[in-house]
This record gives C-alpha cells, structure tokens and sequence, in this order.
C-alpha cells in the first residue's frame, strides 16, 4: 500500500505531500487540482512502461505542465501586501513525482534538455534522477537504486555501491533498462507493481460505446479501461472470482434484477432483466447511469485485484440514488486493493465516509497553489542530481 504520494512543480502542484490510506477520497471545488493529482499519478505509471516523456509531450511538453507561479512566496505576497511576482529562481526547473509504499519508494526527476548536440528532439524533458529507497522516506543508506544523469548506481550483497549503467539515454528510466532480477530485484519489484495499476476515467457509456455492442468474448480477468470487455470481465467473474458478490452489487442499486451474458456465435453481449419488464434489455437499451454502474461493478471485483485503483469522478451519469451503492462497491474493492477516488460530488464523499477505514483530502486553492486542508504532510526528501 502506498503511504505517501509527493509532486513538486506540476501544474498546480508546487510542493504537495499527502499521506495515503486504503481508501482515499480526493474532493475540492473545480479548479482546486484534482485533475493535476490524478493525472500526476498516471504518469508515474506510466515510468513503468516507458511512456512518460511522450506522455508530458501529449500533455503539451514540460514547459507546459509546470508550475507557473513564482519559486517562492514571500510574507508581503502571502499577506497581500504586495502582488505575487517573479523572484530570482535559486533552483533548476523541474517536475517531480514520488511515493513511498509499506516497503519501497520511488522518485523521479524531470527537467530541461541540455541542447547539445542539437535534435529536433530538444523539446523532450530529461531525467535528471531516480531513486528506489526502503522505508517511508528517502534518506542517506537507505537507496538500493540511484541514478544521477547517465549514470546508474546499485546496492550489491557485499554493501558496495558499484556503477551498473554509465551511458543511460536522457529519456530512458532506470526502471526500465536497470531492472534485474539478480542485481536489482527491487527495481523489478517496484516496475512490475506499478504496472500493475489501474486507472478509470474514459468508461464509456454513449450510444456509440463499445460496451453496447456485442464483442468477441474471452476471458478478461481485467475490464479495459473503456469498459469494451464488459460482457466477458462478468462472465470471468461469474467463473473464476465472486459471483454471489457480483449479485448483489447488481441488486444493492436495481433490486430484483440480475445481469446475464448472452453469447451468439462467440460474441458476448449483457442484458439486464428488471423487475417488472417483460424481457431483458439489451445493453444498447440501457441508460448512460445503470451502464456505467454496471461497468464499475465489472471493474471493482475483478478476480485480480491491483495494488492500486484510482477512480476519476466515478459519479459521472449516475442517478443520485445508485452513489450509495457505489460507494459501497467501492469501499468492498478497498478492502483488497488501495483505492483512490478523485470526485466533487458531495453525495459520494458522504457515502464513502459512512464506510469506515476512509481518508478524505479537501484540495483548496492558495495563490495559485493546490494545498490540502488540515493535513500534515509526512517527512520526504528528493533524490538529487
């Protein structure tokens, strides 16, 4: 289980450390950064596969996605006794992402090219460091990993710290190229668990959704992230995970209704029988609300729970009534993997309190900057260059 989530220099997110729990519920006004922390945790995820700088360039490059107020606030700028303003900046430009689990943690940091020689690719952040730590927070002794520019640095069994990679490419992660299950089984242990995360913000439920159209059914022990798999991710749980607790999810919001796979010529399609219709609905006949309750449903008890889940505004099309039920699907899911849900509905953050072993974090805007209400950031501390 993660326990500490840090960002520094990400959009919003000048200097953010929050503590985490099992179940962790991001809410705030519009504006407030909750997209900021929910997309910063989708590109650690994506260090795991390799993908990070071309997901900063999709997001409109580094430059684009960094802080954009001043280094620092002085006492007159936090009083209003002066406007905020530019300040002579003291330390590199960099974004910064990091977390500590109940074992490991991890940082990376992200900066400016150096445009020598020159490449049409100059635009593309560097990685200016990495770390892979024991313990909630880095510090001197503990790093099994480092990587300071191209150099890669490991913990080997005699307490040496030997150089392992000496020419790493400005874009790859050691997560990626120094990952070894002999020398480095920690750097392996941490990519593989981060890959294992999983994100739903795009579940589709619109008239062209892949979700309403009979697909070819195998088994998906994993919904895919648009929900295509829906049809087959149910049968695989009605087969190998928790029928009986698939049931009553679906009768926990539509009592007296079950949902079925109807399978013609090896394409798999859901229909719903409800109390008081004469034949089932096809999934082209449902609405945007019960299909989409029902993609998540699919996606909380999947038979293969990650490590991680995070859940970006999971209300979207959901009739006020059917919160409380998930809410309750999502405090079950809890229990076997960490949860995180990202949301401004005001409806599901009561629900999700009244389930108990819950966190809420209240971001609030200030001069600019996300900050978190009434808490307490936990000890860290960034690698250095």
């Amino acid at each position: 289980m993660l326990i500490t989530l840090a960002v520094s220099g990400y959009r919003s997110l000048r200097d953010l450390v929050m503590p985490l729990e099992a179940l962790n519920i991001v809410t705030g006004p519009n504006g407030s950064g909750k997209s900021s922390l929910y997309r910063s945790i989708r590109l650690l995820a994506d260090v795991a596969q390799g993908r990070i700088i071309a997901s900063l360039a999709a997001e409109g490059g580094l430059a684009s996605t960094l802080w954009a107020g001043p280094e620092a606030f002085s006492r007159a700028m936090k009083s209003g006794d002066v406007p905020v303003q530019g300040t002579i900046r003291r330390d590199r430009i960099s974004l910064k992402l990091g977390f500590s689990s109940q074992d490991y943690g991890y940082a990376i940091d992200l900066g400016l090219p150096v445009p020598v020689p020159r490449s049409l690719f100059d635009g593309d952040p560097e990685i200016k460091a990495e770390a892979v730590w024991a313990g909630e927070y880095l510090k001197r002794g503990n790093t099994f990993a480092d990587r300071a520019g191209p150099c890669v640095t490991v913990l080997d069994q005699a307490g040496a710290r030997p150089v392992v990679i000496k020419d790493l490419a400005s874009f790859d992660s050691m997560m990626m190229q120094a990952a070894d299950p002999r020398s480095t089984p920690e750097l392996l242990v941490m990519r593989e668990r981060m890959r294992g995360w999983r994100f739903y913000d795009s579940l589709r439920t619109d008239r062209d959704a892949p979700a309403r159209r009979a697909q070819v059914g195998t088994r998906a022990p994993i919904l895919a992230s648009d929900g295509s798999d829906v049809a087959a991710a149910i049968q695989t749980i009605k087969e190998i995970g928790n029928e009986q607790a698939f049931h009553d999810a679906i009768d926990d919001a539509f009592p007296r209704s079950s949902v079925d796979i109807a399978v013609t010529d090896g394409l798999f399609e859901i229909s719903m029988k409800q109390h008081g219709l004469l034949r089932p609905l096809r999934a082209a006949e449902l609405s945007d609300g019960t299909l989409r309750y029902i993609l998540f449903v699919a996606a909380l008890l999947t038979p293969r729970p990650p490590t991680l889940m995070v859940l970006n505004e999971p209300e979207t099309s959901l009739h006020p009534d059917l919160l409380e039920p998930l809410a309750r699907l999502i405090a079950h899911a809890a229990t076997r993997s960490q949860v995180i849900v990202v949301t401004h509905a005001a409806a599901l953050v009561a629900a999700l309190e009244g389930q108990g072993n819950s966190s809420v974090f209240t971001l609030a805007k200030e001069l600019g900057e996300t900050t978190v209400a009434d808490t307490e950031p936990p000890p860290w501390a960034w690698p250095k260059r």
